[in-house]
C-alpha cells in the first residue's frame, strides 16, 4: 500500500484479486470510480475505491449481470429514494434465492448419480 492509504493499480489488483484489465473495466463501465488521478495520468486506488471494488466482486458473484450493477451504482450516485435501492436488492436476493434452489436440486442429482455408479462400479470390482 503507498502513503495516505492509497493503492497502485497493480496493488489494487493484489489486493481484491482482480487483473488490472478488469479493473480499468470496472472503470470504463462506471462501476467504480471515478478513480483519482495522479497529475501523470496514473490511477490511484483509495481504500473506499477498494472497499466499493469488494462490493462489485461480490454482486457480480451473486449472479448480478454488468447492466444491473450499473442500474444499482446510479441508483446509488443518485439523490434517489434509498427505497428504490432496498428493492432492487431485495429482488436480486430473491433471484439468488431461486437460484440456489436450482444449484441444491442439481447438486442432489449429482450426488444421486455418483452414488449410483459408485455402487454399480463396487459391484463389477467385487465380480472381476
Amino acid at each position: 500500500m503507498t502513503r495516505n492509504g492509497k493503492y497502485s493499480p497493480g496493488e489494487a489488483a493484489d489486493v481484491t484479486g482482480l487483473s488490472l484489465d478488469t479493473l480499468r473495466y470496472y472503470e470504463r463501465e462506471e462501476l467504480i470510480g471515478p478513480i483519482e488521478r495522479l497529475p501523470g495520468g496514473r490511477r490511484v486506488f483509495t481504500e473506499g475505491d477498494i472497499a466499493w471494488i469488494g462490493v462489485v466482486s461480490c454482486l457480480r458473484d451473486a449472479g448480478l449481470g454488468i447492466a444491473d450493477i450499473q442500474r444499482f451504482t446510479t441508483l446509488l450516485r443518485t439523490a434517489g429514494d434509498p427505497a428504490s435501492r432496498v428493492e432492487f436488492l431485495r429482488e436480486r436476493r430473491a433471484a439468488l434465492i431461486e437460484h440456489m434452489a436450482r444449484m441444491d436440486a442439481a447438486l442432489g442429482v449429482l450426488d444421486d448419480k455418483i452414488e449410483y455408479y459408485g455402487a454399480r462400479q463396487a459391484e463389477k470390482s467385487a465380480r472381476a
